[in-house]
């Protein structure tokens, strides 16, 4: 495993991709923000946090609704070019990445083991191969002179697929959450019996999100609609940002929210999921953050983007974030608007 550590003059820097979601014909309005983004920010570490790829649509033709083909052996080849289409830009640049899987990218006939087989075909992929149980990693970012662990990444799987069924679930389990605890517990006894400061990521919001929202009319201003006559908005006392859709988090509550409070390492949950979201609130102490997506084959809106994270070794559990837009990356030239404009597939608001 690539270790990671701290620069010299103390920074450490994160660039965090949602939602890039596409396939092995890419929207190219999309790559050119990334490439924009990852020479404007220089990140030491890009993190994919799910949905990284349109799995369910791999085997699309180019145009219509039709299929090329249908197999394992054919799935494989084709989620091998579209990871090539993320990942050989960090690649060729020699900067770190890694990932974390959101539902869409479990959606077909591969196994995640095999998929993260493609992964590890890259040797800017940091994740250990002996974390478990699949899907979930911590990452950890050394001192600068490479001697302790100064911070620690929390990867989870928030969504797999149920091949037998073709039916997607998503949430934490208890295994997960039971493996959180007991690997944070570690870590907390190497740090001298402090918990190691930590950032989670992972790509479904656990529940508790609600909390950040006041149910309220749908003619409120900020009100987004989540039933026929009902509507949420951010709690303005909790958070701020942007809400653009419900984004309530996935359903099936095993106590994730509650062990994180208990063990008290995570200085931040960071989500995605939810593509025209952007907002930062505390629940209950523990902040949370949602990230906006980056794909144009999906739904977005002018939000489309990357967020950043910067680390300080001197002060590990404070950390400073924000987000760049397609237009802050690449500018409102005419060519430039008219790219976002063919190939976006909705968002001119």
């Amino acid at each position: 495993m690539k270790k990671l550590k701290f620069n010299e003059n103390g920074k450490f820097t994160i660039l965090q991709v949602a939602d890039a979601q596409d396939l092995t014909f890419p929207r190219t309005a999309m790559l050119d923000m990334l490439d924009a983004a990852y020479d404007k920010i220089k990140p030491d570490l890009i993190l994919f946090t799910g949905d990284n790829i349109l799995g369910n649509h791999l085997l699309d033709k180019r145009f219509g609704t039709k299929k090329i083909g249908e197999g394992k052996e054919l799935t494989e080849k084709r989620m091998k070019e579209a990871l090539a289409v993320i990942l050989e830009p960090p690649q060729r640049k020699g900067i770190p990445f890694a990932m974390t899987f959101g539902n869409h990218d479990d959606m077909n006939l591969l196994t995640k083991e095999e998929v993260l087989a493609l992964y590890r075909e890259y040797s800017q992929f940091v994740v250990s191969e002996e974390e478990a149980p699949v899907g979930n990693y911590t990452v950890p970012i050394w001192s600068s002179d490479g001697t302790t662990k100064r911070f620690n990444l929390w990867l989870l799987d928030t969504a797999w697929h149920d091949k037998a069924q073709d039916r997607c679930h998503t949430g934490v389990t208890k295994e997960e959450v039971d493996w959180y605890v007991a690997r944070s517990s570690e870590l907390k006894a190497e740090n001298g019996g402090q918990p190691l400061p930590s950032l989670l990521f992972q790509h479904i919001p656990f529940p508790e999100v609600r909390r950040l929202m006041l149910e309220c009319k749908p003619s409120d201003k900020g009100a987004v609609r989540y039933a026929k006559d009902k509507a949420v908005k951010l709690d303005p006392a909790k958070a701020t940002g942007r809400l653009c859709e419900p984004g309530f988090g996935y359903q099936e509550n095993n106590g994730q929210f509650d062990a994180i409070k208990a063990q008290g390492d995570v200085c931040a949950a960071v989500f995605s999921h939810h593509h025209i979201n952007n907002y930062d609130g505390v629940i209950e102490g523990v902040r949370v953050i949602q990230s906006p997506g980056a794909s144009f084959r999906c739904y977005g809106n002018t939000g489309r983007g990357v967020r950043v994270f910067e680390l300080n070794e001197n002060a590990p559990a404070a950390f400073s974030t924000f987000t760049l837009t397609y237009f802050d990356l690449c500018g409102h030239s005419p060519r430039k608007l008219l790219r976002y404009a063919v190939q976006a597939d909705t968002g001119l608001f």
